[in-house]
């Protein structure tokens, strides 16, 4: 190993911690930036680089901003909760099978919205309503695992589903619809083992029954009718985008945007003279989750409930740093959450706070604001530190690992190649992992199916590895902080002890699906 492997490899570590700790709030994108500046000075990469690099992650990038944005508003206007409330109803008062609508709505919020608008919008109005369900907090624990499993376990099906499925595709150069074909009955098999495996294992805790009547109507969670049927249009509208700009050659984040920028204008009522008639006052905001719950006016200062704006500046890892925290202890025999801490106070709240104005307009430069524009940085940085890798040749001993793999048929190189990037995901964080694997399948030689094989086992293992182990992605971390905002204390070891179990059969059996659909349909 030369020195400036070394360097390299230094280089990649050292902000990998950084933005994993962040520091004293340490933004993810400077903690990245930094690590880039300190390759280019180093040589480890060079100016050249820059715009390879670019290249390879502006059109995912903004198209995940985009989504996010779209899923703040739309997270405003109140079409969450209204979701949720029409699922407990639907549940009909049986336990177990509001559990099945929770991980079903969870699947289908990450494969429109992205994981991480089901895992940090979705679990923090579940738990509202769990509240309301006065459930205890072993049951209560159940459903919120099952929130933030499924939001990265039911974010195979489409592009937009991850950013990390964003990634690959414009590297390789996928189109939307052949992705779709090859990946949703993929992510079908996986909601499906995930639901089994999280049934298995909260099986004992799960109420079997609850009073659906002490919820709220559907209706009354809408903050903003115009917002919420506008979102319904660019939904749809959105989805023939994304199938529609492939042979016309429009980048994904071009659709995106074009959705987020007329939710923008509906949101915020401009221009003006087209919403004259609409314009209405809103009136004091009531915790739709509990029928006859005390009114309350929004509060400024503060931030929606549980959102992907947390990436910006709050310190991700907190949650783990607190030394008057409690955890939580699970395991597949029995749930012990004696020491689980929910905060009562959480039921009385419509979110840390509501981006709605006085006269019912959401406020759209706060959610602008929330917007995880750090990714940005964080992109460009995270992936000149991982070209250093590949400049070192590191990436190259991982192709010559891939390409004995591929020697062995279909079904070996998913399991390979999935199982191998999900280890790597688990430990170093499925970001920087999904460019270093991409980078060793590009390198690898492999073709046609087998080449798709490789490619969609790095999706998989980037999107289901990250369960495993808290630092998987950043997601997870923001969604153990948010928790933890919220009362409810879960530590790392205890999150693995409870994450291996249920990755490892899930990953197994999605990898499996994924070399039977692939010989079936072929190239």
């Amino acid at each position: 190993m030369t020195a400036m492997t070394v360097v390299a490899v230094l280089i990649f570590l050292a902000t990998l911690t950084l933005v994993i700790w962040q520091p004293r709030g340490l933004g993810i994108g400077w903690s990245a930036l930094g690590g880039a500046a300190v390759a280019l000075v180093t040589t480890v990469v060079s100016l050249s680089d820059i715009p390879v690099v670019w290249d390879i992650v502006w059109n995912a990038t903004f198209a995940f901003v985009a989504i996010v944005i779209i899923s703040l508003i739309l997270d405003e206007s109140g079409f969450f909760r209204w979701a949720a409330l029409h699922v407990a109803r639907w549940g009909r008062g049986n336990g177990r099978l509001l559990f099945t609508l929770i991980v079903l709505l969870g699947a289908a919020i990450a494969a429109v919205f992205a994981n991480d608008g089901a895992a940090l919008i979705l679990t923090p109005i579940v738990v509202q309503m769990l509240l309301a369900l006065k459930f205890p907090a072993k049951a209560s624990l159940a459903f919120v695992i099952a929130c933030g499993f499924i939001a990265d376990a039911g974010s195979l099906p489409l592009v937009v589903s991850n950013l990390v499925n964003i990634v690959t595709v414009d590297f390789f150069d996928i189109g939307f619809a052949r992705y779709a074909v090859v990946m949703v009955p993929v992510g079908i098999v996986s909601v499906a083992a995930s639901l089994g495996m999280l049934f298995l294992f909260f099986r004992k805790v799960i109420p079997r029954t609850y009073d659906v009547s002490v919820l709220g109507t559907p209706t009354s969670a809408i903050a903003d009718p115009l917002t919420f049927k506008t979102g319904w249009i660019v939904l749809v509208v959105l989805l023939i985008g994304y199938f529609a700009a492939e042979p016309l050659h429009i980048p994904l984040s071009a659709v995106a945007g074009l959705g987020a920028v007329v939710l923008m204008l509906v949101a915020s009522r401009k221009p003006a003279v087209l919403f004259r008639r609409t314009a209405s006052v809103l009136g004091p905001v009531t915790n739709p989750m509990a029928a006859g719950s005390a009114t309350q006016t929004p509060t400024a200062g503060t931030d929606c409930a549980g959102r992907a704006a947390d990436l910006d500046d709050e310190t991700v890892g907190a949650a783990h740093r607190s030394t008057d925290s409690t955890t939580v202890n699970a395991s597949a025999a029995d749930v012990n959450t004696s020491d689980v801490n929910i905060d009562d106070g959480f039921l009385t709240s419509t979110g840390d706070g509501v981006a709605v104005l006085p006269d019912g307009r959401i406020s759209v430069p706060r959610i602008l604001k929330e917007a995880p524009w750090q990714i940005v940085l964080f992109s460009i940085g995270m992936y000149l530190v991982v070209y250093g890798l590949r400049n070192q040749g590191l990436t190259d001993e991982l192709a010559g690992v891939f390409s004995a793999i591929s020697d062995n048929g279909v079904l070996i190189t998913a399991l390979g190649v999935g199982v191998i990037v999900a280890v790597l995901a688990s430990l170093m964080n499925n970001m920087p992992t999904v460019l270093i694997a991409s980078l060793a399948i590009g390198a690898a030689g492999a073709t046609g199916v087998t080449q798709e094989a490789m490619i969609y086992a790095n999706v998989i293992g980037s999107d289901l590895g990250p369960k495993i182990t808290p630092i998987g992605s950043l997601a997870t971390l923001l969604w153990l902080h948010v928790l933890d905002r919220k009362g409810i204390h879960i530590g790392w070891g205890q999150y693995f002890r409870v994450g291996i179990v249920l990755t490892i059969p899930v990953l197994i059996i999605t990898l499996l699906a994924l070399a039977g659909w692939l010989t079936i349909i072929g190239v």
